[in-house]
């Protein structure tokens, strides 16, 4: 098995368990509707710490992703190229222990 794709994102996170354990399988793990998908993630929280990162919130919808493990692969979809820089801008946003704690309380689990 190369990889599995599950519905996951900073609102549904449901595969907590089984993300880590593919990581520890070294397994990649793809999120289908990284942001949200027909319903894109929205939150408070999540505006306040793009406000901070000074990026828009699904770049930090992206970051977090990105930071939460690292057998995570994302393929965002996009059909403009705006949003395909705020994506980009994604991948170079550092997050900070506050900002991925802040997160954290968006998500619901098992």
């Amino acid at each position: 098995m190369a990889c599995v794709q599950n519905l996951y994102n900073l609102a549904h996170r449901t595969d907590d368990d089984l993300i880590d354990e593919l990581a520890a399988a070294g397994i990649a793990y793809v999120p289908f509707f990284p942001l949200g998908g027909f319903t894109p993630l929205q939150s408070s929280l999540l505006a306040g710490v793009a406000a901070r990162r000074g990026v828009g919130p699904m770049a930090v919808a992206l970051a977090w992703l990105l930071q939460r493990s690292p057998n995570i692969l994302l393929i965002p979809g996009t059909s403009s190229v705006a949003h395909l820089r705020e994506n980009a801008a994604g991948a170079a946003t550092v997050l900070t222990g506050q900002d991925l704690a802040e997160l954290d309380r968006i998500g619901t689990g098992p």
